[in-house]
């Protein structure tokens, strides 16, 4: 009967010339939008291998207006990346919206993005990093969910075989059917080393994959969060979603030392987030420069906690290192510290 009902809304919806978000087919446009960083130019081998390897799985990539345009270390002024978003929520043959790589100050979109075409016209977001500002706008502006996962020129710009895993957990999540509830699947291996960027000069040196519990405990909630030193660009704004009572939050960082991530960690604390979440989910922090110090991001996290008793599934595959998951920002998961364990509990497209 909920199936049914579910089926009857669609209908009406597209009765009603209203786009409804479905899962992502062989021959769909993927629209690809640049908010941060111009790697298109600065990366250009690795953009065309990531173009390339979504093309060759059978979609049709839509390059952006800012595609190919660089304006120093931007792709072009605000009101232009958030124009060259724009366009690509409002046109109603792109079914997906990704991210080309992430940056530094996607937050400078926020005010001039187009929230009621994604209202509208809901697609398939999907982007992480910087892009975590973008992300979560779209979600608070709309209540429409995006998603925390794989970009163009860092995810399918990467090689074999860390380019196939991440996109069979791409493959799997947005394009076939699941039932529900859905485990996450963790990866065997991954890898963070900083070598293939842009040529292959030799294998990546791979580390056995393990997720790690702390405060043994099950939560369910709407899951909420991303990229931490992003959301520190936007926090306390409109822009940024009401955190409630028993929701799940997902943080990840890159390349950050133990006194960013420390002040990174505080900040949450500050804004009265951990009197708030039910559970944690803390991606693996991309080569994490502990300064000496010996701590993980995992001791600054609880240290932060100050004794609250937060269930955390630390090390988690849904961050900057590769292989990546992708995750609905704003869809119920379940997470079970002691069993190390994820689960989609609400269908997420």
């Amino acid at each position: 009967i909920i199936f049914i009902l579910n089926e009857l809304d669609v209908a009406l919806e597209i009765l009603k010339g209203k786009n409804v978000m479905r899962k992502l087919q062989k021959g769909d446009k993927i629209g690809i939008f640049t908010p941060s960083s111009p790697a298109s130019v600065t990366a250009k081998v690795r953009y065309e291998r990531g173009k390339a390897f979504l093309e060759s799985k059978g979609f049709q990539i839509v390059e952006g207006s800012l595609t190919n345009q660089i304006e120093g270390y931007r792709s072009g002024t605000p009101k232009a990346r958030a124009e060259e978003l724009n366009e690509l929520l409002r046109d109603p043959s792109i079914k997906m919206i990704m991210s080309m790589i992430g940056g530094t100050n996607s937050n400078s979109l926020l005010p001039y993005i187009d929230y009621e075409a994604f209202r509208t016209n809901p697609k398939l977001v999907v982007g992480y990093s910087d892009a975590t500002a973008i992300l979560l706008a779209l979600y608070a502006k709309t209540g429409i969910p995006t998603y925390y996962g794989p970009a163009l020129v860092p995810s399918f710009g990467e090689f074999e075989p860390l380019v196939n895993m991440t996109y069979q957990f791409f493959e799997s999540y947005f394009c076939e059917e699941q039932e529900l509830p859905y485990k996450i699947p963790m990866a065997e291996f991954w890898s963070d080393e900083p070598v293939n960027w842009l040529e292959k000069t030799r294998e990546k040196t791979f580390y056995s994959n393990e997720w790690l519990g702390f405060n043994d405990g099950i939560a369910e909630g709407r899951l909420v969060g991303g990229n931490n030193n992003a959301m520190y660009g936007f926090i306390g704004t409109e822009y940024f979603p009401t955190i409630h009572k028993g929701d799940i939050l997902l943080i990840e960082d890159s390349m950050k030392n133990a006194s960013i991530v420390e002040k990174n960690f505080a900040m949450l604390k500050l804004h009265g987030i951990f009197e708030k979440i039910a559970a944690i989910i803390l991606g693996k922090y991309e080569r994490f420069d502990d300064l000496g110090t010996g701590r993980r991001p995992i001791d600054l996290l609880l240290e932060q906690l100050d004794g609250k008793n937060i269930p955390i599934l630390a090390e988690v595959d849904m961050c900057h290192t590769h292989p990546m998951h992708p995750i609905a920002i704003g869809k119920k998961v379940r997470i079970d510290t002691k069993m190390k364990t994820i689960w989609c509990i609400e269908d997420w497209i």
